[in-house]
């Protein structure tokens, strides 16, 4: 009893170092779990909200639209639980100029199914839901009407649309027709797209780099009133898909399974089958087309052929007339009347060619007769000339109906190709890849200081443990008064830091995360096995040091621990051997050198201790001046235009007459930008038809005419990049650069996330989803987007061909058209704020679909999820600096408890003690900062690499006063801790502290 006594009473004695250890295991375990915790909750909730919508797990869609065969062909697939049939339409409206939308069915199979939030859901035809950016940018609510107007379909649309056969189940019924929705609609909900959770009230503007989307916003109507046979895509929901979560592996391999049987099995025979239906529309409706044409002609040669008949039988009386007339007179000269009356009443008999010369002179005799026959005449030949043309024309339509109907493709994509969940699990991935390498600092940081802590500890009862074994106590009886007092500590400390990090920080960070994506039904959730774990980690960390201290004091005798222990051996330090130095160094300077230098223990704790803390500051500071500067960086220099414009294909000549005509430009660059993606080769044309697969990144492909190559780097600086360590690159000189035709120049951005390099190969996919392996000549810095930059001829070369495989003079007539410049790089007079204005005015204009200003980009890049995170960082690096700095004055005083009161004794006042005592704390400060500034770059260095988010590339940038930042907080944080060490050197006693302890 009087053990467990005594033990109390030093655990009291020695509340500093418990507080100390327990607020270093709060703020690690706090780190350690905060961070997971958030980014968990958000990715559960997120999941949940997945599955309750039926969000699908795989879409398929198709060049030429998916028909009732290709549906069912899909359902047969193993693994494919539920499969349902799409129709959408892309309309445009007016709201302050041109705006698009595209309306969207409402699923009947429970697959991406809208979230309502305000209102009611659809059910009768011109009702519709939209979402909650609709109703901000439109000033609209529920109730209001709007009037939409179908956008036309494109080339390829109407040609199949012209020439579609009826799917494998009814070929009979004709053509599939496109979807069709009604076009005067009444708004009767606002609901959330589950494929896109955009905080549009929120700060989500930062990610309007990485969208993708295709129009302005998203319709959502009822199936009634909705006509159209053919379907724009198939969505897929997978068996087992909603049992594992849509962000783990495991879930991406259940796909996968699927995905390839459809790559595998349907993909190829529904393409084949697809086109032959399309064939044999084609071929149907030139049949049916000429059999028309036979009956018109016919019904056309009869009607000719009954005028002709008519005009012969006129003709023909006439020439009989005249025959019997001129009978008659012969008869009237002859011998006798009865023979004149014989004569006139029969009609002579005329051989054929006096007859026809008759015809002929009676024709050309009359002007009426003669013009009827003209008539007739031509006719029958405007009739065989049509004749021989609608054959020809007939023939050449057979001819080019192989050739004019392109080869099916389809594209088989999974979550990650869209837009909205690929941005939020790259946030949230980023973050976590943050929560999971800050904890190791703090965990070195905490063995260390509890190191500190428990050996001064476990000295300062040397007398008592030497006491405890001598009276018969077992060692281990002894150290378990040590190992309990840190595990206590490390408990207390835990679990605090398990409230700290379950509650606390999650909350913060959710609360950002709510600024940018909507996730409904978020919560918070504890994870008992992390909980546990991350406390078991500290615990065994903060033990094992304390377990070491023990070690080494108690492998002594019982005589030897009651003695005090020796005074370390005086030695010369190093600059006592610079003479011309230490001589002039005054007395306290030359001990305090000496304290400094001599206690390496000492030394090394504190410099470390204080580096450690140091570096992280920077480093979260590191992370914060890196993402700050992308923006400027970008658009600023990397960019040198001023103005970006996008057209639709049929209206690029009306989008450069319009730029043009304004007179704002000082020079442009035409170009053609597609959306396309990036991925590495697998070796073949790499013809999956899978997009968002691991290993791909979307990426914006530039083809710059062949004429203009070199007025690339006036617009884009091209510097070529090679990677570097620990976040560094290196980059070439300005101009060194230039876009050839062997080869494509890959963004940075993309080239870091997928390991590319110069001369790699790469699997190209522009953006009527051709695909081909291309070469990589060069990688040029970029740091937010994914451009691809290649030359007019060498994209000729990669997609001229209809099959990857073909040699490069097999060109189908369609695809040997010229390419179509559908985009604009300009320069601008003025200052920024007109360049914005200008920009967004061209918007209105209905042949510009897409203005982008650098200046306005540059402005209003934000990365605030990123930002709060430093900030969080921060704060806990700068607490946990507070925790060692005292941690570390405390030992250091309660070391040198006999010195400080000899010095009192000889005559030293308080103030003098503390200069004594505190010159040393920040002399050793001062060398962990300078340790710590350099590390902090280095382990910033390490985290960006790490950072490898979708169209980003963190080039690491840490600003002069970040290190000033770091430097003047922790000596405030030193500064901060002699004031509470102060008032301990005033309590010391001369008197009981010089006491022999024999």
């Amino acid at each position: 009893m009087a053990f467990v006594k005594d033990m109390l009473r030093m655990w009291a004695h020695s509340w500093k170092r418990f507080i100390s250890i327990a607020m270093i295991t709060l703020l690690g375990v706090a780190v350690l779990t905060g961070i997971y915790a958030g980014c968990r909750d958000a990715f559960r909730s997120t999941d949940r909200f997945f599955d309750a919508q039926g969000l699908h797990d795989v879409q398929v869609l198709s060049t030429a639209g998916l028909s009732n065969g290709d549906i069912a062909a899909l359902r047969k697939v193993n693994g494919v639980a539920k499969v349902q049939a799409e129709r959408s339409q892309e309309v445009t409206f007016d709201l302050d100029g041109r705006k698009s939308a595209t309306m969207q069915e409402i699923g009947t199979n429970g697959i991406d199914q809208p979230y309502l939030q305000e209102g009611r859901m659809p059910k009768k035809a011109g009702e519709i839901a939209v979402t909650r950016k609709f109703i901000r940018d439109s000033g609209k609510r529920i109730g209001s009407r709007l009037t939409v107007t179908p956008e036309s379909a494109s080339s390829d649309t109407s040609d199949t649309n012209d020439t579609n056969g009826a799917d494998g189940t009814n070929e009979t019924n004709g053509t599939d027709e496109a979807p069709s929705f009604p076009t005067k609609l009444t708004i009767v909900g606002v609901v959330l797209d589950p494929q896109n959770l955009s905080n549009p009230d929120g700060y989500s503007a930062m990610t309007s780099f990485r969208s993708t989307a295709t129009t302005d916003y998203t319709f959502f109507a009822p199936s009634d009133g909705v006509t159209g046979t053919l379907y724009t895509s198939a969505t897929l929901l997978v068996k087992g898909g909603a049992a594992e979560s849509t962000f783990d592996e495991s879930y991406e391999n259940t796909v996968k399974q699927v995905t390839d049987r459809i790559d595998g099995t349907v993909k190829t025979d529904r393409q084949k089958a697809r086109r032959q239906e399309l064939l044999d529309a084609g071929n149907k409706k030139i049949v049916d087309a000429r059999a028309e044409a036979d009956k018109k002609f016919a019904d056309a040669q009869s009607q000719i052929d009954a005028n002709r008949q008519q005009f012969n039988q006129q003709v023909d009386q006439i020439v009989s007339m005249q025959a019997g007339a001129a009978a008659a007179g012969a008869a009237a000269n002859g011998a006798n009347a009865g023979a004149a009356a014989a004569a006139g009443a029969t009609t002579p008999q005329l051989d054929e060619t006096t007859r026809e010369t008759m015809r002929e002179t009676i024709i050309a005799a009359s002007p009426e007769l003669t013009q009827a026959k003209q008539q007739l005449d031509q006719a029958q030949s405007q009739l065989n000339e049509q004749k021989a043309s609608t054959e020809q024309t007939l023939k050449t339509k057979e001819n080019e109906l192989k050739t004019s109907i392109p080869q099916v493709r389809w594209y088989v994509q999974d979550r990650q190709s869209l837009g909205g969940f690929s941005a939020l699990k790259s946030d949230l991935d980023s973050i976590q890849s943050l929560g999971n390498a800050f904890p190791i600092v703090f965990l070195l940081v905490a063995v260390m200081m509890s190191l500190t802590a428990m050996a001064r500890m476990v000295e300062e009862d040397r007398s008592l443990i030497g006491t405890y074994v001598g009276l018969g106590y077992g060692r281990l009886a002894v150290a378990s008064r040590y190992l309990l007092f840190a595990l206590l500590a490390c408990l207390i400390g835990g679990g605090l830091g398990l409230i700290a990090g379950f509650l606390g920080i999650p909350a913060f960070l959710l609360v950002v995360l709510q600024g940018m994506y909507v996730m409904p039904g978020l919560r918070l959730e504890y994870d008992w096995l992390y909980g546990s774990l991350g406390i078991a980690l500290f615990v065994v960390g903060v033990l094992a040091a304390t377990i070491y201290a023990c070690v080494q004091e108690m492998r002594q005798t019982p005589a030897a621990l009651m003695r005090p222990k020796a005074p370390r051996a005086g030695s010369r330090i190093l600059l006592e051997r610079i003479r011309p130095v230490w001589n002039r160094i005054g007395f306290l300077g030359k001990v305090t050198a000496r304290n400094i230098f001599r206690f390496k223990s000492r030394l090394i704790m504190t410099v470390g201790g204080v580096a450690g803390c140091t570096a992280l500051i920077v480093c979260g500071l590191a992370i914060n001046d890196t993402v700050a500067d992308l923006g400027i960086k970008q658009y600023r220099d990397i960019y040198q235009y001023d103005l970006m414009v996008v057209s639709d294909d049929s209206d690029a000549s009306a989008m450069r007459t319009k730029v043009a005509s304004d007179g704002r430009v000082t020079s442009s660059l035409d170009a053609r930008i597609e959306s396309g993606d990036l991925a590495i080769s697998g070796g073949g044309d790499g013809d999956s038809g899978k997009a968002g697969s691991s290993g791909s990144e979307s990426i914006q492909l530039v083809a710059v005419p062949e004429k203009h190559l070199s007025d690339l780097g006036e617009m884009v600086t091209l510097q070529p990049v090679s990677s570097g360590m620990l976040g560094t690159s290196g980059v070439g000189k300005t101009g060194s650069l230039k876009l050839d035709d062997d080869g494509v120049i890959v963004a940075q951005s993309a080239a870091s996330a997928l390991g590319v390099k110069a001369g790699s190969k790469v699997r190209l996919t522009n953006g009527d989803g051709v695909r081909a392996t291309a070469k990589v000549s060069a990688v040029n810095r970029n740091l937010i987007g994914s451009d691809v930059y290649v030359s007019e001829t060498y994209y000729a070369k990669l997609f001229d061909s209809k099959d990857a495989k073909n040699t490069k003079n097999s060109k189908s007539s369609e695809d040997s058209e010229a390419l179509t410049w559908n985009a604009m790089l300009a320069k601008l007079s003025g200052s920024d704020t007109s360049q914005t204005d200008y920009a967004e005015s061209l918007e209105e204009d209905s042949s510009v679909m897409k203005a982008v200003s650098c200046a306005h980009m540059a402005d209003s890049f934000k990365f605030d999820l990123m930002g709060a995170v430093v900030a969080l960082i921060v704060a806990l690096a700068g607490g946990l600096a507070l925790v060692v700095l005292f941690t570390l004055a405390n030992t250091n005083v309660s070391e040198r408890v006999r010195e400080m009161a000899t010095l009192k004794v000889l005559g030293f006042f308080d103030r003098e003690v503390h200069h004594y005592v505190n010159r040393e704390m920040m002399i050793l400060t001062v060398m962990g900062v300078i340790l710590g500034l350099p590390l902090g770059r280095l382990v910033g260095g390490m985290l960006t690499m790490a950072l490898n988010m979708p169209s980003l590339y963190f080039e690491v940038e840490v600003k002069p006063l970040s290190y000033v930042i770091a430097a003047v907080a922790t000596m405030a944080f030193a500064l901060l801790v002699q004031l509470f060490v102060n008032p301990v050197l005033d309590r010391i006693d001369p008197i009981s502290s010089l006491k022999s302890v024999e």
